[in-house]
């Protein structure tokens, strides 16, 4: 990645050493501006030492997610009680990490405790899983059947975003305004004005920080201007797995663009994840 964007090193990251590098090597002498942090991490197949070897090479910090819900969700790695987020804890405990996890489904919280979802630093979600026509849960991404016509998909993601918004213990939407590559194509019509304000306000009735998906690319500039006139505090996020985490290209980008300075960034403050 070529940092060539202003960065945030405050003491929130006095632990990581390879931000100031990061700045250095840019050969930038502008004030700091952003945090440079991707808060959208996934171990799977890696360990913990290969990620943290990143995270200073690129100088970026690392929040570390893994999916939490029931068994009903199939990823290489579930947490679903709390001695299964605890023992995923401690493989972090002590690392210069921000831990989280990546909430999956309405009833993701059923397994857990309060107690222990207060020792997490934040709660991610996104809205990639769906109601299907049976009510079922489906993967979006998986190209399922039963989405009806383009209109008729968007009132219902837009209902589902604001479900999800609204009713979920949750921090951050990460993977925002995602289309199944049924409607992709049509993002910009598809992505009304209207449509956007409703998800907009509502994530900043519920204090939900965006996510500005490098991974994705998204959202567009055009959807992330209306998030930030209407106050919406940010993210940036990679949903990397191992080596592509901390890449942030897009991210960088678009803040610059939107000119972004480091009180429009959400960051964990150390009291846990601030809706449990």
């Amino acid at each position: 990645m070529r940092i060539t964007r202003r960065v945030f090193c405050g003491a929130a990251f006095a632990g990581l050493a390879g931000c100031a590098r990061g700045a250095r090597r840019a050969g930038t002498a502008e004030k700091p501006a952003f945090p440079l942090v991707d808060l959208h991490v996934h171990l799977d197949n890696s360990t913990v030492d290969q990620v943290l070897a990143l995270s200073a090479e690129r100088g970026v910090k690392f929040g570390i997610v893994e999916h939490a819900g029931t068994k009903e969700n199939v990823y290489p790695v579930v947490l679903s009680n709390d001695e299964e987020l605890l023992r995923h804890l401690d493989t972090l405990a002590g690392k210069p990490v921000f831990k989280g996890v990546q909430a999956e489904w309405l009833d993701w919280q059923s397994g857990f405790s309060k107690e222990a979802l207060k020792k997490l630093d934040y709660i991610l979600t996104d809205t990639m899983t769906f109601p299907g026509p049976d009510g079922r849960r489906m993967k979006l991404w998986e190209k399922p059947e039963g989405l009806g016509t383009a209109q008729e998909f968007m009132a219902r993601y837009v209902d589902w975003h604001l479900q999800i918004i609204e009713t979920m213990s949750m921090d951050i939407l990460a993977n925002g305004t995602w289309l199944p590559a049924a409607f992709a194509a049509e993002y910009d019509t598809l992505w009304t004005e209207a449509r956007v304000a409703k998800v907009v306000d509502a994530l900043v009735k519920h204090g939900v920080a965006l996510e500005i998906s490098s991974g994705f690319s998204l959202p567009k500039l055009s959807w992330l201007r209306q998030a930030k006139a209407a106050g919406v505090k940010f993210t940036m996020g990679s949903n990397g797995r191992y080596p592509k985490m901390g890449l942030l290209d897009y991210s960088l980008t678009v803040a610059e663009q939107l000119e972004l300075q480091a009180d429009d960034f959400f960051l964990p403050n150390g009291n846990g994840p601030r809706r449990i």
